[in-house]
């Protein structure tokens, strides 16, 4: 077995290094990612005037009503998206890099730009209908059982077509979110000491380095984050002008950055691990990542 991982091609390896930090990501903090659905979603529900919802309200609330596992609702859908997703990413990301960068020289910040959203596309219209059945999972709207059972039941009662709502709004989110990032984190760690990247502590420079890049990131795309969970949510097949629209009209400017929080830590703290994990593995595996 171990014979067969050193031999097999250099993008296997690098989807199976993606797909386990994915995979540990994703795991610890998918609590986030439902906090921040659950935030999203209300400004549907709530009256005008109504008392602010916060973070920890919704946390509470989930634990009281659906049990401190009921923090994992969606769980299911977010590893059937995440380990393929997260491995699907990083070898585009490697085969990329290995194809426009063949003579090991490092990219600039306008080429990382491109690099990270070109992979990210790729993986994320890949994996678009399980991120709308996860976002369904996660609003607690919806009863479904299975992964599976969700994806059927899409199927037969709204057709095909609405596992693919929010295409455009997920394009703008994750694109620019993993090419800013992917920038950010480049020239961060270019920027660390050689002190600190060639000691035992460069993983963790390097998490230092991923957090930074996915604060700044997160920020950026947190409106497209709220638009795309809107039009996955409605059955109404929203387009993404209507939920723009519907956004602004009842909560202003403010609304597009409802769920900010919990979502920047989920994305900030997942990307830096994932990342750190990749590295670290593909080093392992004697690998440039």
């Amino acid at each position: 077995m171990e014979l067969e991982l050193c031999e097999a091609h250099p993008a296997l390896k690098a989807f199976m290094c993606g797909s386990l930090s994915g995979t540990c990501s994703t795991l610890l903090f998918q609590p986030l990612d439902l906090v921040k659905t659950r935030l999203q979603t209300l400004q549907n529900t709530m009256k005008p005037g109504a008392p602010k919802v916060g973070m920890m309200t919704v946390l509470i609330q989930v634990i009281r009503t659906e049990s401190f596992l009921g923090l994992w609702k969606g769980v299911s859908p977010s590893f059937v998206r995440c380990i393929p997703g997260v491995g699907i990413y990083f070898s585009t990301f490697y085969s990329l890099k290995q194809h426009y960068f063949q003579e090991g020289r490092a990219p600039n910040a306008g080429e990382a730009v491109l690099l990270g959203a070109g992979a990210r596309a790729v993986a994320g219209v890949c994996m678009l209908p399980v991120t709308v059945i996860k976002t369904r999972f996660e609003s607690g709207r919806y009863n479904y059982v299975s992964v599976l059972g969700a994806l059927k039941s899409v199927c037969e009662t709204e057709g095909p077509r609405a596992l693919f709502s929010g295409l455009t709004a997920t394009m703008l989110r994750d694109a620019p979110f993993s090419g800013i990032y992917v920038m950010f984190y480049s020239q961060a760690k270019r920027s660390l000491p050689p002190e600190v990247s060639s000691s035992p502590y460069a993983p963790l420079g390097n998490f230092g380095c991923g957090v930074m890049a996915g604060v700044l990131a997160s920020v950026v795309t947190q409106p497209a984050d709220v638009v795309k969970t809107h039009i996955q949510v409605s059955p109404a097949h929203w387009t993404t002008k209507d939920a723009i629209r519907y956004i602004y009209t009842e909560h202003g400017l403010r609304g597009f950055f409802r769920g900010a929080v919990p979502r920047s830590l989920r994305r900030t703290l997942m990307a830096a691990m994932a990342w750190t994990v990749y590295e670290q593995l593909m080093a392992r595996m004697g690998l440039k990542s």
